[in-house]
């Protein structure tokens, strides 16, 4: 070989595995693009996916909130219910107290009744 082939020879192995270590660098950057891609690709679903969450937990609260007024309503409504059974309870007593009333004022009649039969026609002076 002469001289001259030498450091060309040379010149292009140095070539070639600058071309090697070119290529695995792109390689490796390329790697690296796809790998920054697939995670930006995961930031997204998961940002999709806290958004789709924090939008399920308003509804829950909504809901929850819902659930309190109608308790708070239903609590308002046993309150009347009680009370309207107080007064109705309070109405069927003086009913009944008027009823017994006039049962006794009746019976009293009857008695006195019995007694105005019972004396003699003749008996009064």
């Amino acid at each position: 070989m002469s001289s001259d082939t030498i450091p060309a020879e040379l010149t292009r192995v140095k070539a070639e595995a600058g071309r090697e270590e070119a290529e695995d660098s792109r390689e490796a950057a390329e790697a690296a693009r796809t790998e920054a891609e697939e995670f930006r690709a995961l930031a997204e679903r998961a940002r999709v996916l806290h958004e789709d969450l924090r939008a399920q937990l308003e509804i829950v609260r909504q809901e929850r909130e819902a659930l309190r007024h109608a308790a708070e309503e239903a609590r308002h409504a046993a309150e009347e219910a009680r009370r309207a059974t107080l007064a109705a309870v309070a109405a069927t007593a003086d009913a009944l107290a008027a009823n017994l009333a006039q049962m006794q004022f009746l019976e009293d009649a009857r008695k006195t009744v019995r007694q105005i039969k019972k004396t003699d026609p003749g008996d009064v002076h």
